[in-house]
């Protein structure tokens, strides 16, 4: 894809998930009521509005690009090009006033992630990235940190119980023995801490690609790698783990016992 149109693309991108992350604003530390869906996961008004603004702007831009919604579904799900959207990720934490909720947004081509940005409207901070673009967090370039093993690291999870209904219990008990310091309450945050060199690993054992929509370029723009628990980069593992590539053969020998 050309330089040029790559710009293009992620300029909409910021610009979307900006405007998105403003309207949330609008609802963040007001207790908002939720419904819960058939996995027992929340969905607010604040989800599905931001939804919403997302996918007009694209139609809009872009009508012949596909969208993959978290609250809204597909539409044109063969498109070569394809948006991944995740209003709010973080929606427990949105509900209670944590200000660690982002806006999602990332977009493939033929299912290579090519665009991404991950905008956390109550921090004010936004990192995005475009494939061969680098990688930025409020307009200034960010990496991975280069340390050198997982006994200097910090890691970071979302839900500790997470972990052994999805058969990694004994793979993070491995990784949690082996690293400095261990910290959870992250959902996408974690993956952002990672790539903006503030964190060293972050494990998510179970993951939709509108979760991870934007961390598939923002990574390895920032010189990183995210992807599944067994060394296959991309968003469609059902799994995420960020790191750098430095200690990513460390965190697998670990995962594989």
């Amino acid at each position: 894809m050309r330089t040029t149109l790559l710009a293009e693309f992620l300029d909409t991108c910021v610009r979307t998930a900006h405007e998105a992350g403003r309207l949330t604003l609008g609802y963040f530390g007001t207790d908002p009521e939720a419904e819960f869906k058939a996995d027992d996961s929340p969905v607010t008004q604040a989800d599905r509005a931001a939804e919403e603004l997302i996918r007009a702007r694209l139609e809009a831009a872009y009508p012949d690009h596909g969208l993959v919604g978290e609250e809204w579904g597909v539409a044109r799900e063969s498109a070569p090009l394809k948006w991944y959207i995740d209003p709010i990720d973080g929606t427990k934490s949105f509900m209670r006033g944590v200000p660690l909720y982002a806006v999602l947004l990332g977009l493939e081509e033929e299912g290579e992630p090519v665009v991404g940005a991950a905008y956390f409207p109550a921090l004010g901070e936004m990192l995005y990235a475009a494939k061969g673009l680098g990688a930025h967090l409020n307009g200034r370039r960010v990496r991975v940190r280069d340390t050198p093993t997982l006994a200097r690291s910090f890691v970071s999870f979302t839900d500790a119980a997470s972990f052994a209904p999805h058969g990694r219990a004994a793979a993070w008990e491995r990784i949690a023995a082996a690293s400095y310091y261990r910290v959870g309450w992250s959902d996408a945050y974690g993956h952002a801490l990672v790539a903006s060199g503030r964190l060293e690993l972050m494990l998510d054992p179970v993951l939709n690609p509108y979760d991870a929509g934007p961390f598939g370029v923002i990574l390895p723009e920032a010189g990183g790698y995210f992807g599944d628990w067994s060394g296959r980069p991309g968003i469609h593992g059902g799994e995420g783990l960020s790191t750098s590539l430095r200690l990513l053969p460390e965190v697998l020998a670990l995962i594989a016992g």
